[in-house]
């Protein structure tokens, strides 16, 4: 690497070094260190080629982990504005029928009161004294006490139907408000999924071909280490647990989008993010499950590394902004990044938050 592009790439990463710390909540500022004495000697470090590299490779790390957990953001967001969606169209529904079931009683009503003015709306005492036989009265006035008591049924349905309606207006006003928050949530999550992912193409954009297929590399040294540690824990030691018929079907799908690319908020066919293809394969072995790889985590059934069979769900991270799928012999398919494709990797390649289990009750 020339000394030109060496202060080149030294700003890249001291800019996205700066934009990582602005973008953490809740970040500290150290006091700026004071000048070395003049009459000291400076001590200084010279930073090879792979070692700025290797900074290059964490500040990447970092940045595209934040846009996966804006991912994760704005995917609940997106999830949470179809069941609104949903909700509202119900109440809608709910809504008109009402209104016509209301304009049906009220014709009722009108019917009855029509009916009760044509019989004069005479006491019972005068119809007694007008009938020419007791019982004919006697008959007439119990017909006209069940059409007291419908008239008072009409009028509590009527009053119920009312109440209804405008229960259902509210919920469907307390909908859309909760709707149009969910749509600025998931703005903001896309705002910030795009910042990060400008930062990270900006500072890859910098390196050299050569550079990038160093990059790479040390991409699949640092996965290949963590996985031999993991491996070297003996946690697969006394997994013996088979797939279910489900798994297998869930594992099929995944293995077989393997080549495509990432896209955030992506769930196929051609394109996925990491919860859209597992989520996705689970659904084409008939199991819908939960939408984003937080919710995944929080919904599903946790299950111990040593019980975790094929299918199962694999869970990064300690925000759980990353999910892929456990296919057996220590190996799970995920979609990894911008930037990268559908593939397959080492289980224990990044920190495991823990596994997860969409079909708990086949065993």
């Amino acid at each position: 690497m020339g000394a030109g592009r060496r202060r080149v790439l030294t700003a890249a990463v001291t800019v996205v070094c700066a934009v990582t710390v602005l973008a953490a909540p809740g970040a500290a500022f150290a006091a700026p260190a004071p000048p070395p004495d003049p009459g000291a000697t400076a001590s200084v470090t010279v930073v090879t080629g792979d070692q700025e590299l290797e900074a290059v490779r964490k500040k990447l790390e970092s940045l595209y982990r934040a846009a996966a957990k804006a991912t994760d953001e704005y995917n609940a967001a997106e999830e949470k504005a179809r069941q609104q969606t949903a909700q509202v169209a119900r109440l809608a529904k709910r809504i008109v029928e009402g209104r016509e079931k209301l304009a049906g009683l009220k014709d009722r009503a009108g019917a009855a009161a029509a009916a009760q003015y044509r019989s004069g709306g005479l006491p019972p005492e005068a119809h007694l004294m007008l009938s020419d036989d007791p019982q004919d009265f006697l008959d007439g006035a119990d017909r006209v006490r069940q059409g007291q008591h419908a008239a008072k049924g009409l009028i509590g349905e009527m009053t119920r139907t009312q109440e209804d309606l405008e229960q259902y207006a509210q919920d469907a006003r307390e909908q859309m408000r909760k709707l149009e928050a969910g749509r600025r949530a998931k703005a903001e999550a896309q705002q910030r999924i795009e910042k990060r992912i400008e930062v990270a193409e900006k500072l890859e954009a910098e390196l050299e071909q050569e550079e990038k297929e160093r990059l790479a590399l040390l991409e699949r040294q640092a996965a290949a280490r963590a996985q031999a540690t993991w491996l070297s824990s003996g946690v697969l030691d006394d997994v013996t647990s088979k797939a279910t018929a489900q798994g297998r079907e869930a594992v099929a799908y995944a293995t077989a989008q393997i080549g495509k690319p990432y896209q955030w908020g992506a769930e196929g066919p051609n394109t996925f993010d990491c919860s859209g293809l597992t989520s996705q394969a689970w659904l084409a072995a008939g199991k819908a499950i939960p939408r984003t790889s937080q919710m995944q985590w929080q919904q599903l059934k946790r299950v111990d590394v040593k019980d975790m069979r094929p299918g199962d769900l694999i869970i990064y991270w300690a925000d759980a902004s990353h999910v892929g799928m456990y296919v057996g012999d220590g190996t799970m398919v995920h979609a990894p990044r911008p930037g990268r494709t559908v593939t397959l990797a080492g289980a224990g390649s990044m920190p495991i938050l823990g596994v997860v289990r969409p079909d708990p009750a086949v065993e």
